[in-house]
């Protein structure tokens, strides 16, 4: 370490109001309390929230009460909170007329199996353009008395359900002997969690089931795999009811179980409804798999208040043991996707959830059931749904279906079905411009003063919908710190900043020597990147090939600068975070918005800092960061996003492009619904007319030059429009994912004027 001289430390030593001005590099800075710098802050930092988030989750299912204090008999309510539900998973599409066709490899011959009292047909229905539910139609001989769908686990056929080339034992064919007792049943195809599909021949393919390489790019575009099925289940059960023939039940086990149970939920057509090996409590729901993630869920919803949301229609919930789930499928060369198990039957817990939601029937009590069987299908859980549908009806002796049709193979059907559904997410993608600027059709964007109003009231949605709003911090604003390091021309500090009990903000401080005790410098907030510690954009000991220790370069040059720690490190350990945020309406930036606020609050106080000066400069995930920030808190005075800005909805959707999210192991990337309201020129819109600029090297990875050329053009745009063309620009570099540090220095120079211009 280089010590600072004995003059120098003495005369600063005068000087209290000047930051540098501790009487040496051995103590915490005046006014604040001494740091013990040996700590990891930034393992210390990923703990800390974490249990803020599991402490949360908890007072989340406690706090639930607070948005279903109504009469179980209020109708207008219930339909409020349906379409809530509607909405976090994506379930509002227009679908087209239901009706019932036979599959096109079929050639309109779909007989396939019969005995003397059933048919069994193969099935499909129109849901959306290109879009079509498949499975297997069992009709009875003598007029049916009503339809009940039958949903197997995803990773079932509907052939091992309806007894057409069994393996399984003729007490468990479901579909079969709900058929037998003379209802119509329909064996629908879920998306299984095979990989075979997951990917693209001209890119790569991964190891994310089938139901997770959709998730991904609907979730981004506001939609879900769990809306898909359920809108799939749904134009069946329309289909069924204009018949006339009788009511419609459900019966879903597994992941069947979860699309049987949020159908019955939101669809008034459905009779009665049986869950098997699906309900509990959600509060373990990030350790589920991803494609079972739902934005916004545990805030409102847990499995009881779902099950209000069915009565006073029958609810039988049938616990037994669902499939058992370790992780992703481990396909030799594959990788990419995200870890989530089903965990065993934890009897108590259902039972518990069960007992939830009886708390809540009121006086739709008796409309809830409960069966802890030894198995799936079992009798008394049959029969309580046939009760329900209007029949007593004795177990019927078991038949034999004979094949007399072609079989198709299961495979080429799920192939269909799994492109229908990527298919799908892409036509989604093409039309999100369209949307999004449906979303900003309110903003008047003719000059600054007509737009700043509605710039407000957007900036609130990007924070309170995209991004998720936490409270303001609940801890002072006092700041601890330890000496970093010093050299010839800058002194480094430790700071640590209490934002929540359990969360902080955390980074180093650097302070030019030369500063003048009455002084007010510019700051420049100098952000990491994935995986990254503030020592790497701030120890000039330090090589980094990505920062150039940029944030120390900076301090040479006479800015105060500060590096944050940001809690996008740790791998899956920082990735748990989202999962645990996401059913909070949080997300990891929900957390780094306040530590980011408590930072510029700090610093404010800071005797040489100018508060109308305090910029902000990052690399990568720091780009990310640049991009989301200030767009929210206005203390930034000017944004700089290196390595990172690019046309951000394709490269989370995109299943063709090798450059896209949807192939990579960054599965904390995806924000629901984003992909309709805001892309990253959308982002800089909130930041007009503060400065902004992009720093892009031509051979970065992250996007092309094309997209990030075509995106900020849209950017550039509207700083146009609002006369300040000179706020904004974009600098292309020969180089690779890095700080330049040329174009956005100049940047900087000029924007904040200083150092002072010749």
């Amino acid at each position: 370490m280089v010590r600072m001289p004995i003059v120098w430390i003495a005369r600063m030593a005068l000087a209290c109001c000047v930051l540098a001005a501790t009487a040496s590099a051995q103590g915490p800075l005046p006014g604040t309390e001494a740091l013990d710098a040996s700590t990891d802050f930034a393992v210390e930092m990923v703990a800390g929230i974490n249990t803020w988030l599991t402490r949360e989750t908890e007072t989340a299912r406690n706090a639930r009460g607070n948005h279903w204090a109504f009469d179980v008999t209020d109708v207008a309510a219930h339909a409020a909170k349906r379409a809530h539900l509607r909405t976090i998973i994506g379930a509002n599409d227009p679908r087209l007329p239901a009706t019932v066709e036979a599959p096109a490899p079929f050639n309109g011959t779909a007989l396939i199996a019969q005995s003397e009292t059933l048919k069994v047909y193969a099935m499909r229905w129109p849901v959306f353009r290109n879009v079509y539910g498949e499975g297997l139609l069992l009709e009875p001989v003598a007029p049916a008395r009503g339809t009940i769908i039958v949903l197997p686990d995803c990773d079932e056929v509907p052939e091992a359900w309806a007894g057409v080339n069994s393996p399984l034992a003729p007490e468990q064919q479901t579909a079969r002997i709900l058929a037998e007792q003379g209802y119509r049943v329909v064996v629908p195809v879920l998306l299984n969690r095979a990989d075979t599909w997951s990917g693209d021949p001209a890119v790569r393919y991964t190891n994310q089931p089938h139901r997770e390489f959709v998730y991904r790019p609907a979730y981004e575009l506001g939609h879900h795999i769990i809306g898909l099925e359920v809108q799939k289940i749904e134009a069946l059960v329309e289909w069924s009811a204009a018949q006339g023939i009788g009511p419609v039940g459900l019966y879903g086990y597994g992941e069947g179980g979860l699309i049987a149970f949020y159908t019955a939920a939101l669809n008034e057509n459905v009779a009665a409804t049986v869950v098997s090996g699906y309900f509990g409590p959600r509060e373990g729901l990030w350790q589920e798999p991803i494609y079972r993630n739902v934005w916004d869920l545990l805030r409102v919803f847990g499995d009881a208040e779902i099950a209000r949301l069915v009565l006073p229609r029958t609810l039988i919930v049938e616990a037994v043991e669902t499939p058992r789930i370790d992780g992703p499928p481990q396909t030799e060369g594959r990788s990419g996707a995200a870890p989530g198990r089903i965990a065993p039957l934890d009897l108590p817990a259902v039972q518990a959830e069960f007992v939830r939601a009886q708390s809540i029937a009121g006086a739709h009590l008796a409309a809830l059931q409960f069966f802890a069987p030894a198995a799936r299908g079992a009798q008394e859980s049959l029969t309580a749904l046939l009760t329900a549908m209007g029949n007593t009806v004795p177990t019927a002796p078991a038949t034999v279906l004979q094949v007399t049709g072609t079989l198709e193979d299961p495979n080429a059907r799920m192939q269909r079905q799994v492109q229908q559904a990527v298919d799908y997410t892409q036509a989604l993608l093409e039309g999100a411009a369209t949307r999004r600027a449906d979303y900003w059709k309110e903003a008047d964007m003719t000059s600054l003063e007509t737009f700043a109003p509605a710039q407000a009231v957007y900036r609130q949605r990007f924070h309170e919908e995209a991004i998720g709003a936490l409270p303001p911090a609940t801890e002072a604003v006092l700041a601890f710190t330890a000496p970093a390091f010093e050299t010839e021309t800058v002194v480094g500090y430790h700071v640590k900043l209490p934002v929540y009990d359990t969360v902080f903000a955390y980074g180093l401080l650097l302070v030019p020597k030369n500063i003048a005790p009455e002084e007010r410098r510019p700051v420049i907030v100098c952000q990491h990147g994935l995986e990254g510690r503030p020592a790497e954009v701030s120890d000039p000991t330090i090589d980094s090939h990505y920062y150039h220790s940029f944030g120390y370069r900076l301090a040479e040059l006479g800015y105060i600068t500060f590096a944050p720690q940001n809690p996008y490190i740790g791998k899956d350990d920082f990735r748990v975070l989202q999962r645990k945020a996401n059913p909070l309406k949080l997300s990891l930036f929900s957390f780094i918005v306040r530590q980011h606020e408590r930072i510029l609050e700090w610093l404010k106080t800071q005797p040489n800092v100018d508060p109308a000066r305090m910029a902000f400069y990052g690399l990568s995930y720091g780009g990310k960061t640049a991009m989301r920030v200030p767009a929210i808190l206005p203390g930034y005075c000017l944004s700089i996003c290196s390595g990172d800005f690019n046309e951000w909805i394709w490269k989370n959707c995109s299943t063709k492009s090798a450059y896209s999210y949807v192939f990579t192991g960054e599965y904390e990337m995806f924000e629901f619904n984003l992909g309709n309201t805001f892309n990253y020129a959308e982002m800089s819109w909130l930041m007009a007319p503060r400065p902004f600029m992009v720093e892009r090297g031509h051979d970065d990875g992250v996007a092309p030059d094309t997209q990030v050329a075509y995106e900020y053009a849209r950017t550039r745009y509207t700083y146009t429009k609002l006369g300040h063309a000179d706020k904004t620009e974009l600098e292309f570099f020969n180089g690779p994912h890095t700080i330049n540090g040329v174009g956005t220095f100049a940047f900087l120079q000029k924007q904040l004027g200083y150092p002072a211009l010749p």
